[in-house]
């Protein structure tokens, strides 16, 4: 089954809508959508490695718009929305800790955090709940998202062929990473920060 859906992705990121649904998601995923846009964004670059860039700055854009929306959710709507996306991850005490460490780290917070698999958007909710500066929260957002996805595309760009051959050799070991990698991720927030 894990091939087939392997498989339908790979054939999916070749169709013509496939930059704009990436795009959807990349945005989503910033502000409460629970699936990260590197799902579509690996099988897309293996399927056309010409427009791994292309494919890397629709992805860093849309993220980055998305999580202006998550900072909106945070900064206007945190005691409805906000609140709603938080408990529905169960990361409410680990979000008031976070919040609390943007007056003295919040810069940081943004750079290490955009690059790690604690879910962005709760970095966005977070940075808007904090009403941390918005300029710096862009400029920090372009850097950790753009570093991610054009890190992520280059070396599928520059070892396609290889990496496509590595993933379709271990693709159940490498989803099972991915998924202990997400899970991680919402349980190293939710208990050391």
């Amino acid at each position: 089954m894990l091939r087939r859906l392997y498989d339908w992705v790979l054939g999916l990121a070749g169709h013509r809508h496939a930059v704009p649904a990436m795009g959807a998601v990349s945005f989503l995923e910033s502000s409460f959508f629970p699936i990260p846009p590197d799902v579509m964004l690996v099988p897309m670059v293996l399927a056309n490695r010409a427009k791994a860039f292309t494919i890397a700055t629709v992805c860093t854009v849309a993220s980055v718009l998305g999580g202006l929306f998550g900072y909106a959710i945070g900064y206007w709507f945190f005691e409805t929305i906000g609140d709603w996306v938080v408990r529905t991850y169960g990361m409410g005490q680990a979000l008031a800790q976070f919040r609390a460490g943007f007056d003295e780290h919040g810069t940081w917070i943004i750079l290490i955090k955009g690059l790690t698999p604690i879910p962005y958007k709760l970095v966005t909710i977070a940075s808007g709940a904090a009403h941390f500066d918005l300029f710096t929260f862009v400029w920090a957002s372009i850097v950790t998202r753009g570093a991610r996805f054009f890190l992520v595309a280059a070396l599928l760009w520059r070892f396609g062929e290889p990496i496509r051959a590595f993933i379709e050799r271990r693709l159940a070991l490498l989803t099972w990473l991915f998924l202990i990698a997400l899970i991680g991720g919402f349980v190293a927030f939710r208990y050391l920060f």
